[in-house]
């Protein structure tokens, strides 16, 4: 029971960065470890990236329970999952509550890839109607000139989950050192 005239603590937020596969030390890949640093600068929000455990098949079977076991993912969690990273987060979200997801360069299927299949995320249908479900917001980030993930896939995404689409055309697979897009969503959706 709360007293009269007492400050209710505020539910610290997290963020949790899930990278894309073989992205080495994530510290140093993409615009990882510069979003790890500017999120955790903000009030009343802590930031979670690591080095995934089998980091190159990224294996649905590995990488969710990791999430939910070591990096403590749940409903005041809002994960952003960067290519397989965001495979991962929208399986998480079928089976789990979070608060939001962030998708940047999503695909539906594994492209024909040897890889990507053996990951396992792309073993069954999406169940767009769970991870809508367990989620508050989901936002996407997608570049037409993409040389990985044909729009087609992202659009699939998009459509799928009637995510709040952010369609580039000369981003790429997102790669960049800094990523200040991304900043602005997660600085409006958890503040």
């Amino acid at each position: 029971m709360v007293e009269r005239g007492a400050i209710q603590k505020r539910v610290k937020m997290k963020v949790a960065i899930i990278p894309g596969n073989g992205a080495g030390d994530v510290f140093h890949a993409n615009w990882y470890g510069w979003a790890h640093k500017q999120i955790n600068k903000m009030e009343n929000v802590s930031c979670d990236l690591r080095n995934m455990p089998d980091p190159i098949t990224a294996k649905e079977s590995i990488w969710i329970p990791f999430m939910r076991e070591q990096m403590e993912c749940d409903e005041n969690t809002v994960i952003i999952g960067h290519s397989s990273g965001a495979e991962a987060a929208m399986r998480f979200a079928e089976k789990y509550k979070v608060k939001g997801i962030i998708l940047v360069s999503a695909c539906v299927t594994d492209l024909g890839d040897d890889n990507e299949r053996a990951s396992g995320y792309y073993s069954r249908p999406w169940d767009w109607t769970s991870i809508k479900a367990n989620t508050d917001f989901v936002v996407q980030f997608g570049s037409t000139d993409d040389p990985f993930i044909p729009w087609e896939e992202q659009q699939a995404v998009a459509n799928g989950l009637s995510s709040d689409l952010r369609k580039f055309s000369d981003k790429g697979h997102f790669m960049n050192s800094s990523f200040p897009q991304l900043m602005e969503v997660v600085k409006e959706k958890i503040q």
